[in-house]
């Protein structure tokens, strides 16, 4: 498929409206509390039956940040106190044993991914500890095939931290940088050099990281194309692996820290596509390729590579290379998946400690997915991860006629064809260049959830861009 992506700050503007960014169908707004610890241990049980069982990756949510970003809308917790990490620490070890017991210890770990919060609020010994703890009760992948990853703000971590977690088997990492602007910085309460966050990517080099990624965003306040440019030329020259790039979307309504960012000290509108195509235009010149909503990657990179061979997929951490992993969830608020189900721990500290303190699983709500879920799951993320949809591929796995079962659907897509996003070929539609900027577009057009949400006053998605 063509990994070029071309902007059109007109029609970009258009389709700039709220929806799901489908790191899972259905979404996360879907999930119920009819599902728990009952229905997630049958899941488990159910995925041990495959012939053959699928490998496991695992998510590792920790909660705590020293002090809030104000853009921030993930689950944390705002603490300095150590105290606090060994609490949790000591549950989570416990949700460690209690996860590993339902799946069969010859499936294999592929991938681990430390999320936040802030993963490095663990020091040095409590994150090796974490990373043995795991070892013992799951089958890590030790061969370099193995997906460990972690992020990293570079504001609490040390240059040996990068050696120690190389040595305990981490081989990839994300950077959180935002924007190295100081007025910029200043206004959402996140201050750090480039020579800070530079010094740990050479030093994840030097200890044999497989790969490096960073995170940037654009229309946070007091930006400006000449102050991100800036910035963008900082990090090209520093060469990252990958680049997420995401768009800040602005729910003082549902995250409360943004309640501190001053609405007009953002970008206007137009300045904001501004500043993505400037990203665009800037990272496709200096040579990365476009994988689709947020994500970049060098040509030779696993992502690049997936994308190219077709076989790249998209869950809760965005877009990987693991399409035939079932995700173990860990911690508070985390999202896992095992085979045609989804479920979410607890989302406070409070609950999350009591359902373990009392042996129980942390399963709070989840869904299993129909039959009708499943097969649209499947065209979404051909759309999300392949830029184009096969017609006759559809019919040969889920028994139908593609034509007759999206017939509603083909006439939504009319108007996406007259504006240029999608081409239509005999049997099957491929997104253009601009389409695939906004492929999530494309993909709402699949969701059988969605009209119900488009009614709801208050948004419950961020927008388009």
């Amino acid at each position: 498929m063509e990994a070029s992506v071309r902007f059109d700050a007109d029609l970009v503007r258009r389709y700039d409206r709220p929806g799901p960014r489908y790191t899972s169908y259905p979404t996360a707004v879907q999930f119920h509390d009819g599902f728990r610890e009952a229905e997630y241990r049958a899941a488990a049980a159910k995925t041990n039956g495959a012939t053959p069982p699928a490998p496991l990756s695992l998510y590792v949510h920790v909660p705590f940040c020293a002090s809030p970003c104000f853009y921030c809308g993930c689950t944390k917790v705002i603490t300095r106190s150590r105290e606090q990490a060994e609490n949790y620490l000591t549950r989570l070890y416990r949700e460690i044993e209690l996860q590993a017991e339902l799946f069969d210890r010859e499936r294999v770990v592929d991938q681990l991914h430390f999320g936040g919060g802030t993963p490095t609020f663990l020091n040095p010994w409590q994150l090796e500890d974490l990373l043995k703890k795991l070892d013992w009760h799951f089958n890590l992948r030790k061969d370099n095939a193995r997906e460990f990853s972690i992020e990293i703000d570079p504001r609490t971590c040390e240059p040996d931290t990068i050696d120690l977690l190389a040595r305990a088997g981490v081989n990839r990492m994300s950077l959180g940088i935002q924007d190295f602007d100081p007025e910029v910085q200043v206004a959402v309460n996140r201050v750090q050099s480039p020579e800070q966050t530079f010094e740990l990517m050479d030093r994840a080099r030097s200890a044999g990281y497989k790969s490096v990624s960073v995170d940037l965003i654009y229309g946070l306040p007091k930006q400006n194309r000449m102050r991100f440019d800036r910035t963008l030329d900082l990090v090209i020259e520093a060469k990252p692996d990958r680049l997420a790039v995401y768009s800040y979307a602005h729910l003082p309504h549902m995250f409360k820290p943004q309640k501190r960012i001053h609405a007009e000290d953002l970008p206007s509108g137009a300045e904001k596509l501004a500043l993505l195509g400037l990203t665009m235009e800037k990272l496709t010149s200096a040579g990365y390729v476009y994988i689709g909503m947020d994500h970049f990657a060098l040509p030779d990179d696993e992502l690049a590579v997936a994308l190219r061979e077709g076989t790249l997929h998209r869950n809760f951490q965005g877009y990987s290379t693991h399409a035939d992993c079932d995700l173990v969830a860990l911690g508070v608020s985390s999202i896992g998946k095992l085979g045609d189900t989804y479920a979410q721990n607890y989302k406070t500290l409070h609950d999350y400690y009591q359902a373990i303190d009392a042996g129980h699983l942390a399963v709070h709500r989840g869904l299993e997915l129909n039959d009708d879920d499943r097969l649209r799951r499947s065209v979404i993320q051909s759309i999300m991860c392949r830029a184009r949809v096969d017609f006759a591929a559809v019919d040969s796995a889920w028994a139908v006629r593609f034509e007759d079962y999206f017939a509603r659907e083909l006439v939504m897509l009319q108007s996406l064809v007259a504006d240029g996003l999608l081409v239509m070929r005999e049997r099957s539609f491929e997104l253009t260049p601009i389409g695939r900027l906004l492929m999530r577009n494309v993909a709402m057009c699949f969701d059988a959830y969605l009209p119900g949400h488009q009614q709801s006053e208050t948004p419950r998605f961020s927008r388009a861009v």
